[in-house]
C-alpha cells in the first residue's frame, strides 16, 4: 500500500507560481510511475504530468507544456509539480497518483492522494 499526501496548493494571482508536493509513505516510489491529475469544477479529471519510474521520462498535457514541471526525489519519496505562469483556467483540485505501469492514465493508477486545491485569480 502507498499513501500519498499532497500539499502546496493555495490561492495565487494569474502569472504566479506554486510548487505542489506529494509525499509518499508505505512504499518507495522508485518503482512507480508518478503523476499529477487535476479536476476543475464541473469538469472531468484530466491528466497533467507524469514521471516514469523505468525511464525517468516525463510527459505533459499539451495545456501545461512549458509551464509545469514534474520532478521526483526518490530518496525523499516525494514528487513535485512546479507550476509557473498560472492561468485562471488552471484552477482545480490537483491529485497525485502512482501506478506500477510505464504509462500512467487515470484508469490504471493504483493509488491516489486526497488532492490539493489550486485557485488562480485573474
Amino acid at each position: 500500500q502507498v499513501q500519498l499526501v499532497e500539499s502546496g496548493g493555495g490561492l495565487v494571482q494569474a502569472g504566479g507560481s506554486l510548487r505542489l508536493s506529494c509525499a509518499a509513505s508505505g512504499s518507495t516510489i522508485g518503482s512507480y510511475t508518478m503523476g499529477w491529475f487535476r479536476q476543475a469544477p464541473g469538469k472531468e479529471r484530466e491528466f497533467v504530468a507524469a514521471s516514469a519510474w523505468s525511464s525517468g521520462r516525463t510527459s505533459y498535457a499539451d495545456s501545461v507544456k512549458g509551464r509545469f514541471t514534474i520532478s521526483r526525489d526518490n530518496a525523499k519519496n516525494t514528487v513535485y509539480l512546479q507550476i509557473n505562469s498560472l492561468k485562471p483556467e488552471d484552477t482545480a483540485v490537483y491529485y497525485c497518483a502512482a501506478g506500477a505501469v510505464a504509462v500512467l492514465t487515470e484508469r490504471n493508477c493504483d493509488y491516489w492522494g486526497q488532492g490539493t486545491q489550486v485557485t488562480v485569480s485573474s
